[in-house]
């Protein structure tokens, strides 16, 4: 059995989950509390290890739904059809993904991540990313200058892989 269409789709949602969406709808929790959301597409490729024969290049594309922040949240990916992909949850404790009917746990969201896309993702960056805040991180050039119309990218530089990240949000 081929796994590696599996592979493509988690890694493609853990991709979703680093990006973000529009700032528009919020969610009120259970404390009367606002929880931050962002709705829209997200583009993510990652080019192969130099030491991989072939170097091995990823893409993944879909539309997301992504509720919280860095410590707590759900990043939902979304099939052409609009039905629910893969999902992603998290604490500080543990990340949960469930797709295909199949959940994986994880110890936190950084583990989960690096377990799909073979590479770290800024998280704390992409939330200031989403927010419109530009935050330095080591490795990663980042790109707000379209912000205003719904448009951020992201690039890693090193380590490698590198990794190109586009995000746009809904108005």
């Amino acid at each position: 059995m081929n796994h590696r269409p599996v592979l493509l789709t988690v890694q493609f949602i853990a991709i979703l989950f680093i990006a973000g969406c529009a700032i528009k709808p919020r969610i009120v929790d259970q404390n009367d509390q606002k929880i931050p959301s962002w709705y829209g597409r997200l583009s993510m490729q990652v080019q192969g290890h130099p030491n991989e024969s072939p170097p091995e290049k990823q893409s993944f594309n879909a539309a997301f739904g992504l509720r919280g922040t860095p410590q707590f949240g759900y990043l939902d990916f979304y099939s052409p059809l609009g039905s629910t992909a893969a999902a992603i949850h998290w604490t500080p404790e543990f990340a949960s993904l469930e797709t295909q009917g199949e959940t994986h746990t994880f110890a936190g969201l950084n583990p989960l991540i690096q377990h799909l896309l073979g590479t770290d993702v800024p998280v704390s960056a992409l939330f200031d990313w989403l927010n419109g805040r530009e935050r330095a991180v080591n490795g990663w050039e980042v790109n707000l200058t379209q912000f205003a119309q719904g448009r951020i990218s992201a690039q890693r530089i090193s380590p490698l892989p590198q990794a190109q990240l586009r995000i746009i949000l809904d108005n």
